[in-house]
């Protein structure tokens, strides 16, 4: 079974908003909001894929940013050990750099339901961790 270790980030701004953006059509878990983020690469600690991908995928450049959660889960096909990291300073302004559909959501109204499934004790927790 694949194993993938991804870092994520929690992109929420001073307003209590989140930026998420749309899986591509033919991505695993197609079509569904996610955190932006992506694989961490061998040699490369969580922390430093998180600063990669979100310059790769949202043209920001995080500067602040804290370990939210660590989870575990698997699919059918492959297991997954995701680092949720909650950033709340960075450069730029987020937006889909890979053609990816993107925006803000209140933290309140973030809806576990259309994210991929190993993402909802993070979106629980945030839930009950509204500002």
């Amino acid at each position: 079974m694949k194993t993938l270790n991804i870092a994520v980030g929690i992109i929420r701004n001073q307003q209590g908003e989140i930026f998420i953006t749309r899986r591509a059509a033919d991505a695993h878990m197609a079509n569904k909001w996610e955190f932006p983020g992506g694989k961490i690469e061998a040699g490369e600690t969580p922390e430093q894929a998180l600063v990669r991908e979100l310059e790769e995928e949202t043209g920001i450049r995080a500067t602040r940013f804290t370990l939210y959660d660590h989870l575990e889960h698997r699919f059918s096909d492959r297991h997954v050990s995701l680092w949720f990291f909650l950033v709340e300073e960075w450069q730029g302004q987020p937006w889909g750099k890979e053609g990816q559909p993107g925006h803000w959501v209140e933290q309140h109204q973030l809806r576990a339901d259309a994210f991929p499934p190993a993402n909802v004790a993070v979106i629980e927790r945030l839930l009950n961790d509204v500002k």
